[in-house]
């Protein structure tokens, strides 16, 4: 009897556990193909992949195949997620049956799958110790931004903003370097930045916030981290720009904070790092912080109430112990500190294409990447990328910017008296 494929049965396994038609083609390492005749291909390269799959038969499984390259995506990477998450929207992925299974084994007998678990990738994090301790919380965020300073200027634009843009304009000419301009202006004006005020930045990154501020607003900004290599390299842009007078970046622990209040605090996408549990700890740091009348502008990402955290491939790979919740609980966290928020503005289509942006970027500086950190490492970004400017797509994972105020004992908030008034800005 002659041999099947190899790709003709993974194809039915795959249909089998889907509950539909293989949405991708599939290409096995015997060379035989499977699938639709057009669009992305699954490339299993080796039997290391599917046994990554025995073991783990779920998005961490296919990620560990991913980055490992047992696994690779031929075509559009992005179109090859959503074709799969197509089918677990539609809700026709059913639990495999008794003989479904048995089915499987026998499978995985016959292709020489079955064996102990592979390594993981090296990529992964490794944490040790109770979540969202100052030591872990440390190694957490020195895995994700302690990599290389030179991989994330080769992946952001110059100005090394990490978090989402701001597109003002969908003009062929406009880019993300100035998407990310224009969110920073957009952050300083609602804060109301005036000359000589004093500026908070948690969760400065590698400065962009604080380097803004005090060139284009004259403000004295306070900017801190847990990041060594983020610490040193604000520090060396502030040296070659001429911002010691104005600009302070510090290693430092958000608990450890024990300043006079600021005017104002920024903190952009750092709450995502801080856990369920410490949040409300955060908040009345924040509340603390601020003087009376001072302004609060946070953004962060939200995700819904059932599907809390980063999920499993961004928590091994990115960012671990993060936690996302939906922006009401947030909101409530900064009122029950205190706090007064003001105005709410989603922002998820522009993750969207700012994850884009940082995509095409990755893949104009592939080997350079690859040089830099890695093959392995350049393909999580690239998976990662692609991700989540699908789960900002689909309304997967939403991005808020919150301004809060700290209102004072009679309750004045000091703010304008319409949101026109608040936004009112001159170019910059």
């Amino acid at each position: 009897m002659a041999t099947r494929p190899v790709a003709a049965v993974l194809a039915d396994v795959a249909e089998r556990v889907l509950g539909a038609a293989l949405p991708i083609r599939l290409r096995a390492w015997d060379g035989s193909e499977a699938g639709p005749a057009t669009g992305p291909v699954a490339v299993v390269r080796t039997r290391r992949a599917l046994r990554r799959l025995l073991w783990d038969p779920n998005e961490l499984g296919l990620a560990r195949a991913y980055v490992s390259g047992d696994l690779d995506v031929e075509g559009d990477l992005a179109e090859a997620l959503a074709r799969f998450w197509a089918l677990t929207r539609s809700g026709r992925i059913g639990r495999p049956t008794v003989r479904d299974k048995v089915g499987l084994v026998g499978n995985a007998l016959r292709l020489g799958i079955v064996g102990p678990r592979p390594a993981p990738p090296g990529e992964e994090a490794r944490l040790s110790g109770a979540k969202h301790t100052k030591v872990r919380d440390r190694a957490a965020i020195a895995h994700h931004y302690d990599m290389s300073n030179d991989f994330y200027a080769s992946v952001l634009e110059p100005n090394m903003a990490y978090s989402c843009g701001y597109w003002t304009s969908d003009a062929p000419d406009y880019t993300v370097e100035d998407a990310q301009r224009d969110k920073l202006e957009l952050v300083c004006v609602k804060l109301g930045l005036r000359p000589g005020m004093r500026m908070l930045d948690v969760g400065c990154g590698w400065g962009s916030l604080a380097l803004h501020a005090a060139r284009h607003h004259d403000v004295h900004v306070t900017g801190i981290t847990l990041s060594q290599q983020q610490q040193e390299f604000v520090q060396a842009r502030i040296e070659r720009e001429g911002l010691g007078d104005r600009v302070e970046v510090r290693l430092q622990d958000y608990r450890d904070l024990a300043d006079e209040p600021f005017d104002v605090i920024g903190t952009l996408e750092m709450g995502e790092h801080v856990g369920a549990e410490n949040y409300p700890a955060y908040a009345a740091t924040l509340f603390r912080m601020l003087k009376p009348q001072g302004r609060l502008l946070l953004q962060q990402m939200s995700r819904g109430a059932v599907a809390q955290g980063g999920g499993a491939f961004i928590e091994t790979y990115i960012a671990p112990d993060m936690n996302m919740r939906p922006v009401g609980q947030t909101v409530d966290m900064l009122e029950s500190a205190g706090l007064e928020v003001r105005d709410v503005e989603a922002l998820r289509e522009h993750y969207v294409w700012t994850c884009r942006a940082w995509g095409e970027t990755v893949e104009r500086n592939w080997g350079e990447l690859v040089a830099l950190a890695g093959e392995q490492t350049a393909r999580v970004w690239r998976l990662y990328l692609a991700g989540s400017a699908l789960a900002f797509a689909e309304n997967r994972i939403g991005v808020h910017q919150v301004l809060a105020v700290r209102p004072t004992a009679e309750g004045l908030s000091g703010l304008p008296r319409t949101r026109a008034e608040l936004l009112a800005r001159e170019p910059v």
